[in-house]
């Protein structure tokens, strides 16, 4: 008999270490390469571990990294500049603002916009919970019978200034993020319009002044909504917020003698109504044209085509998640929610 080889040629190692690497590296999903340098490494070092970098050293320590992020959490609209100079008073350390935003970054803290809501007052959300108890667990036949209206202006040139803080992801809706505002009106075209699940009405151009209460009957309520209550019947729901001209007495009086009811509504509650989402999506939309509305006749006949090409679905997608506005707002205590 033969006797086995008890050893193998350099040339056969060599084979069997680069089929060994093959299947590791198809195993890992890398390249063969790689484990071929990390290998070498291991054999001449006696470690797998990367080599200390030759590159530029860290500006900041870890506990100067610490600062910047317990700064910026506990000073929300603090910007980078200042942060900077906060770290230099503090530790003497100078570092770019693009540091300081890199270091922020690496903790989940970007600069964003804070969501602008009404301010809230103790009275609006007992309002608003009690509202949302009373309707949380309406069905869909029932919220199809309500007719959500609203009135909004819209501006040739709209306000582009920003407002950033630093705050972590899906924190938005935080009460400490959200920058409360006082609305206020301003130059630009005053609109009404109402929707429901399946319809809409024409989107009415209010000129010539104000919205009065004795305009608000004879220009909007008689000629639009009326007619509209009829078509859908006697279970007819009119949506309409708290403002001056609508709380009138003449219009409590016309709405009364015309026998349609009226849905109480908390005060400061628009994002409970679906009618701002369809009325921000006809701004965007007219924002978006090309070329965009340059005069107000411009933006009154724009107003009107984008309107009427809104998708029905859009709308009805909207209305149709009502119960949940409600359930979300329950939860919070009657505070701002998401919508």
């Amino acid at each position: 008999m033969m006797s086995q080889r008890s050893h193998l040629t350099d040339l056969e190692v060599w084979r069997v270490v680069g089929r060994l690497e093959a299947k590791v590296a198809q195993s890992i999903g890398v390249s063969q390469s790689v484990i071929s340098m990390i290998w070498n490494r291991f054999l001449e070092t006696g470690s797998a571990g990367r080599r200390p970098g030759q590159g530029r050293r860290r500006a900041t320590t870890p506990s100067e990294d610490r600062y910047l992020v317990l700064t910026a959490r506990r000073h929300r609209n603090m910007n980078a500049t200042l942060l900077q100079q906060h770290l230099r008073s503090a530790t003497g350390t100078t570092v770019s603002t693009q540091t300081v935003r890199n270091r922020l970054h690496g903790v989940g803290l970007y600069a964003r916009r804070p969501m602008v809501c009404v301010r809230l007052t103790s009275r609006h959300r007992h309002d608003r919970r009690e509202w949302a108890t009373d309707h949380v667990n309406w069905r869909r036949n029932e919220w199809s019978n309500v007719l959500f209206s609203d009135e909004s202006r819209f501006s040739v040139y709209p306000d582009n200034r920003r407002i950033f803080i630093w705050r972590d992801r899906g924190s938005r809706n935080n009460p400490a993020f959200v920058h409360e505002s006082v609305r206020f009106g301003g130059g630009g075209v005053l609109v009404f319009g109402g929707i429901s699940i399946d319809g809409r009405t024409d989107l009415y151009i209010i000129r010539d002044g104000p919205l009065t209460a004795q305009r608000y009957r004879d220009e909007i309520l008689r000629p639009i909504v009326v007619p509209y209550a009829a078509a859908i019947g006697d279970d007819f729901i009119l949506m309409d917020d708290n403002c001056r001209p609508h709380r009138a007495n003449l219009v409590q009086d016309f709405l009364f003698d015309e026998e349609i009811v009226r849905m109480e509504w908390p005060g400061c509650s628009p994002d409970m109504n679906p009618i701002e989402h369809v009325l921000d999506a006809l701004g965007r939309r007219v924002a978006g044209r090309q070329p965009p509305p340059q005069t107000l006749q411009e933006l009154e006949r724009a107003l009107l085509e984008e309107w009427d090409r809104i998708p029905q679905l859009v709308i009805n997608s909207l209305i149709d998640p009502m119960p949940q506005r409600c359930s979300t707002l329950l939860p919070v205590r009657g505070n701002h929610t998401p919508y």
